[in-house]
């Protein structure tokens, strides 16, 4: 609708309306003026308004364009906050609600809360891979972040970009392990590595007061070896149940009881989380999810493409859109995420973007999302890994190829290190059965190897040698190899390339050390060093 007044402005010249209608929506306009016709259809035409009607008719037409305003901005106010937690290091069949043995009452209870994802995956197995392709919505080759203690390429858009434009903050408190930092804004907050509850606390606060929408990822350094928070007493030794994939040494079980506490010490923070959106009554119009990130540090889970390393646990809140109690074995992955997020807070997908949103999956409309989900492996770089041993995979609802393609030499990383570790090689050397299949397994790999996961979840029968099953590792290395190809991955070339990334950002990190204490505020936008050591 076009309207013009003659009633100008005495100082501009200007129309009143037309001024006004610059400033506020189209749709607005029209239904002030729908209002106000009704009101006098014969003190306003498209001709003009009397000037002895002007201050009642423009009095009555600013109410209405107040209110029509605050309509709107109640409407942008449904747009969810968001909160996404995340563990390190943790295996996803650990946790109490995925079947295992460690107390997690409060990640229980958001699942009772929520939705329950069976089958969700991450790209590579290991901390830095993983957090650049969760908030950049990509693969890991693609963006250049694909060996660990890395960054992205300057041209890769994440999570701040989508989301801050639509009038988000969007916060990271905790583990980072991502740059470079002049690219991921986040307002940055973090206590020993961990969530800072009393920054969250506070920014959870202005928001509310402000009315501001807020994406808050709370990033947990917890189940992380050394394993030294939480109370091992709660799990016994003797007690512990070991995976049938590991050998049973002393020193195993030792370890094992205490990487359960600390699982246990993140469920904690999780329930500390939740009590703060309590605590500020942004319950139900908070999104909140809850995942495990990569598998714990023991053999065959981080660092290697297993499902004990790329499963993850995945957990989502959030009320009026999400069914309590349900569950899904839709096939996720986390470069999903971003698109997912983005989506819920009414943003436009980027279509250069790896990921697709599962939003109709939360919302309960389809069971449905991927055929495939796919992994990669770079021992370029970590501790105690090897010179180039490149892995990739794929798996479909119900089978994993995994193709070693260096496999000629001895599997290393930071576990074949550890005191566990070292007390299996004893034990097979003094002739362990069990112990002698973990070392042979874990440490010498074949060039191809092929899982009935339906059948054998724990990937512990390679059938690659399976006449039967030659139909189907040939459709998958097909699949395979089309999505490395889409990804710039060239195999072999690409992990010997893998460090070119990790060389620039050591540098930098070593020129921050020697600034004195080598330390930043407690709450800034400035991007931290890369923590952990693998």
């Amino acid at each position: 609708m076009s309207l013009h007044f003659r009633h100008r402005c005495p100082t501009s010249g200007v129309c009143c309306y037309d001024t006004w209608k610059r400033q506020i929506p189209s749709t607005t306009s029209e239904i002030a003026v729908a209002l106000l016709r009704q009101l006098s259809p014969r003190s306003i035409s498209r001709q003009f308004v009397k000037p002895k009607d002007f201050r009642m008719k423009t009095a009555f037409l600013c109410t209405i364009m107040l209110a029509s305003l605050s309509l709107q901005a109640n409407a942008a106010d449904t747009r969810p906050n968001i909160l996404f937690v995340i563990a390190d290091d943790c295996t996803f069949r650990d946790l109490g609600c995925y079947g295992g043995q460690a107390s997690t009452p409060n990640i229980d209870r958001l699942a009772n809360e929520g939705m329950r994802m069976t089958h969700c995956f991450q790209c590579a197995p290991m901390c830095s891979p993983t957090r650049h392709n969760i908030y950049t919505g990509q693969y890991p080759v693609k963006t250049g972040a694909y060996p660990n203690h890395t960054q992205t390429f300057d041209n890769v858009r994440n999570i701040t970009h989508y989301l801050k434009p639509l009038g988000y903050r969007v916060a990271l408190s905790g583990k980072t392990h991502i740059g470079p930092q002049q690219l991921f804004k986040f307002e940055y907050s973090g206590e020993k590595n961990n969530p800072d509850m009393a920054a969250i606390d506070t920014m959870i606060s202005e928001c509310a007061a402000s009315s501001t929408p807020f994406c808050i990822f709370a990033c947990s350094n917890e189940p992380h070896s050394p394993w030294n928070k939480g109370d091992a007493s709660q799990y016994p030794v003797a007690d512990v149940k070991l995976p049938p994939y590991l050998a049973d040494t002393p020193e195993v079980r030792d370890c094992f009881s205490r990487y359960l506490a600390e699982i246990t010490y993140y469920d904690d923070q999780v329930g500390q989380l939740l009590s703060l959106l309590k605590k500020h009554d942004r319950i139900e119009d908070t999104l909140v999810v809850v995942v495990s990130e990569q598998g714990n540090s023991f053999p065959f889970a981080k660092w290697t493409c297993y499902d004990s390393g790329l499963q993850s646990a995945m957990i989502v809140r959030w009320p009026g859109h999400v069914k309590p109690a349900s569950t899904t074995d839709a096939m996720l992955e986390y470069v999903d995420i971003t698109p997912t997020l983005v989506d819920v807070a009414g943003g436009e997908l980027d279509n250069t973007l790896d990921g697709k949103s599962f939003v109709d999956v939360l919302a309960g409309k389809t069971n449905q999302h991927k055929e495939h989900v796919f992994g990669l492996m770079t021992t370029k770089g970590i501790i105690n890994g090897n010179a180039s041993y490149p892995i990739r995979s794929i798996r479909s609802r119900t089978h994993k190829l995994i193709l070693n393609l260096q496999p000629d030499q001895l599997f290393t990383n930071a576990c074949t290190k550890s005191k566990e570790f070292k007390s299996i090689v004893a034990a097979a050397d003094a002739g362990d059965e069990q112990a002698k299949w973990v070392v042979k397994n874990y440490q010498h790999r074949p060039a191809v190897e092929f899982f009935d996961v339906l059948n054998d979840p724990l990937e512990m029968h390679n059938l690659a040698d399976h006449p039967e099953h030659q139909g189907t590792i040939a459709d998958l290395k097909s699949e395979l190899a089309a999505w490395m190809k889409s990804q710039g991955d060239s195999g072999i070339e690409t992990e010997l390339k893998a460090n070119s990334h990790k060389k620039k950002r050591e540098t930098k990190n070593n020129n921050a050390k020697k600034k004195k204490n080598g330390s930043r505020p407690k709450n800034s936008t400035a991007e931290p060093s890369a923590a952990g050591t693998n």
